[in-house]
This record gives C-alpha cells, structure tokens and sequence, in this order.
C-alpha cells in the first residue's frame, strides 16, 4: 500500500497514540479485522463483535508482526503501539478516507437495488484492459467493508471501483465521504430495503445521496430506462450519461440474442458508433451491466476493442446468475440475494431459456408493510412470464406461490420430496430467494440428485 504512518493514521482519526513516540512514523503494510489475517506490519482493528472481541487477540497480533492496534482500549503493558478511539468502527471510515484521498485516480462509485456487483464485476473487466483497477471483493460494499476496501488498494493502482450497498436513510452519505466518487453509476431503483425506506422515492432519495460527495467535476452514469432515475436531469450542474436497452439513451443496445451456450450477443451503440460484444453470462440485464460499462470506459478513454475485449472477459461471482450445467438439468444459481426487482429479471431470463423451465423461490425480505402484496404480484409476474412450475419456500412466499398458482412448503426439507418429484430431465431450474433463506443448499441438493 502506499506510505501510511502511524502518525498520519491517529491524525485522520482524532485517535489517541499509546506508545513508543519514536515508532509514530512506522509505516502499515496492510489492515486487517481478522487476527488469523494480520501479517508482518498489519494494523489490526480490534472491533467488539456479537461474539467475539477482537480487544482479546491484540497481543496475540502484536506476536504474529501487527505493528499497531486500532482499539478502544488498549492492553496494560501493551508491547507495541495502540491508537485508541472512543469507536474503532467509526474510526476506521475516517482513516479509510484519508487514504483514498492518497489517491488521484478514477474512482467509480456503483450503488442501486439490483445489478450492483455484476455491474462492479463487468465495469472492473472493461476497465483493467486498460488500468491496473481495484475493486470490492466479495460483499465489503457496507460500513466496515468499504473502509477496507480502500484500504487494500494496492500503491500502483490506477483505476477503483467501489461498490456501496445501503439499507437506511444517511448510508450513502457516509460511504460516498469516503470514496469520493469521480464517476456515479447508479442501475436500478427497485423495490427493497422499504421497511426503512418507504417507497421507490425514498429509495431513489437514499441512492442519490452519493452525488453530493463525488470529487469536483464528477460524472454521473444512470440507467434511463429506469422510471425513476430517468428523471434526473442535472447533477451538481452536469447532464447524467444514461444507459439503458432503450433507443432514446445515450447508451444502448441492439441485436440482442441469448445463444444457447450460456452467452449474450449484442451490439452496443453511442455516438453513431457500434460495437458487437459477446457477454459470458445469461441474462438481457447483462446487456445493460455492459452498457453501464461502455459509458465508464468511453468517459476514460477507453478504445472500442479495449471495450469489446473487456465485455468477453467478464466473469460471475459466487451464486449470481451462475449456471450450472449437470448433464441432465440446467441450474441458474441465484440464491445470493432477492427482491421483487431482481426476481422478476430473473423470470425474465428464465423465459428466454430452452427447456422446461422450474422457478424455486422463497422469501423477499425487508419489504416493509407491502411485503405480501409484493410476494403475491411476483408470483403473478411469474404465470405471466410462462414459468409453468413454481414451487415456494418460506411464510411469505407462500403469497407467490398463490399468484403463480404453484406449490408452497414450509421449510427447505418439507420441500425437497416435491422437487425430487417435479423436475426431469432436461428442465432449466431457478433458484432464488434472499440471502437468509439458505437457498445454496437446494442447489447442492439438485447437483446431487441431477
């Protein structure tokens, strides 16, 4: 990482430095939460969990190379230097943002209710033709993680991008302080985390938060084809770049085609210009995750075959639309996470499949009040969409399952005898529900019994 002292660190936090005063400007070789993690000249966060404490492992860390602990209260005797803080969480946002700001590069900020970490991987595959980029990993894209996340950036790095994800009024304020966005992307404004924030307005409203941090000069790329973003007209005095399957975008696509090896062919267009991709994945959304991609790319300078290439190397992350082919069925693996918005994309692509097509789906949570209209309107989105077999998991999609006219089970075990029962051979099978509902393991159960 770049040159980050122990002097600099207590600075930018407001910590209190305990220890030797001629260690101060001791330079950190990384950060770490977890001390199984912590290496030769880590800083270690000593975060108070539900279940452990990490103020317990702080010698243990200091033993392993730690060359300072980030605490909120430091050791007796401690034998190398703390920077105490009334909060470590708190703290280390603070010490995050005064490290991005090390950093005079392009930083793309992505947030939205569905599509942000495939459009996070696809920008991240776009810009690495050209840049050495560095992205969130995994699912850092909270308080603690986006800290971390630019906390890793490696000294040479040459383009980020930071996914942010939120669930509450005032989040993105405080994530987009320390990420400092020089380019926004924004993809859908869906129906999720309503139980904090009331409707798709109260979404939009929290979403947008982002803008008022973004650097000087900023970019904002937003997805006109959705109804509520598209209504944005100016941002901190600059006209948004807008994306989307639509005709009337600044980005869009035509010649869209699901081939039946697990790709999208597709041609974007912008500026009287066109260029033919081929995205490896399923899916029309991904036309519009390449989209998103292409304005970035063309923002920074990127070449049309750069952006072609970048397109073709993009790769799915974990239980995101992954297909998984056993020979006798087809399983898109979708399970990380679900809500109304997501799930109907989902159907979407389930349609568009060859085969017999089975949706295994559970329960949408953090709906708020609405929650088993919801439920029931996806279910009644699902009959329509042609998805002819639809069995459900959970209390509330119990609701989906009486829009779809499917069949409802209780738990994940009272549901598998119908399943072995309904699919056959040759079935294209969803699998998707929120994240809570444990749905990795019906996957596991169909790669077994298929």
């Amino acid at each position: 990482m770049k040159d980050f002292t122990l002097a600099e660190i207590a600075k930018a936090c407001n910590g209190e430095y305990v220890g030797d005063e001629s260690l101060k400007n001791t330079k950190i070789t990384s950060v770490e939460r977890d001390s199984r993690q912590v290496k030769n000249g880590s800083l270690f966060l000593a975060i108070k969990g539900e279940r452990v404490d990490g103020h317990d492992f702080i010698e243990k860390c200091f033993a392993q190379g730690a060359v300072c602990a980030l605490c909120e209260k430091a050791p007796e005797n401690a034998t190398k230097p703390c920077i105490v803080v009334p909060s470590t969480l708190d703290a280390v946002k603070k010490i995050g943002r005064a490290y991005r700001e090390k950093f005079d590069i392009p930083v793309i900020g992505i947030s939205g209710s569905v599509g942000k970490t495939s459009t996070k991987e696809m920008l991240y595959a776009v810009l690495s033709q050209r840049f050495k980029t560095h992205k969130t990993q995994g699912n850092l894209n909270n308080e603690l993680g986006v800290p971390l996340t630019l906390l890793s950036m490696p000294e040479d790095t040459e383009a980020a991008v930071i996914e942010m994800g939120i669930s509450d009024f005032g989040e993105m304020t405080r994530l987009s302080e320390m990420v400092q966005p020089t380019i926004c992307v924004l993809t859908i404004i869906g129906e999720c985390h309503l139980e904090n924030l009331g409707d798709r307005d109260g979404v939009l409203k929290a979403k947008t938060e982002m803008f008022k941090n973004a650097r000087e000069n900023a970019d904002f790329i937003l997805n006109g084809d959705d109804d509520k973003l598209s209504t944005v007209k100016t941002v901190n005095g600059k006209k948004p770049v807008f994306f989307g399957l639509d005709a009337k975008n600044d980005f869009y696509a035509k010649n869209i085609k699901n081939s039946g090896d697990g790709k999208v062919l597709a041609t974007l267009c912008f500026d009287n210009n066109n260029i033919d991709v081929e995205i490896p994945a399923i899916g029309t959304y991904m036309v519009t995750n390449a989209l998103a991609a292409a304005a970035a790319g063309k923002l920074l300078g990127l070449t049309d075959e750069e952006i072609a290439n970048g397109v073709a190397s993009y790769k799915t992350v974990g239980s995101r639309a992954n297909v998984i082919n056993t020979g006798k069925i087809k399983i898109i693996d979708d399970c990380y996470n679900a809500n109304p918005t997501s799930v109907r994309a989902s159907l979407d692509t389930l349609s568009n499949l060859d085969g017999r097509k089975v949706a295994i789906l559970g329960d949408m949570k953090e709906l708020g009040s609405e929650e088993l209209k919801l439920h029931f309107d996806t279910g009644v989105y699902a009959k329509s969409k042609g998805i002819g077999t639809v069995i459900t998991v959970g209390e509330l999609a119990k609701e989906l399952a009486k829009g779809a006219d499917g069949k409802a089970f209780d738990t994940i075990e009272d549901a598998k005898p119908e399943i072995l029962k309904t699919i056959k051979s040759g079935d294209v099978v969803l699998v998707k529900a929120s994240h809570s509902m444990q749905f990795e393991n019906i996957v596991e159960f169909l790669k077994q019994n298929f």
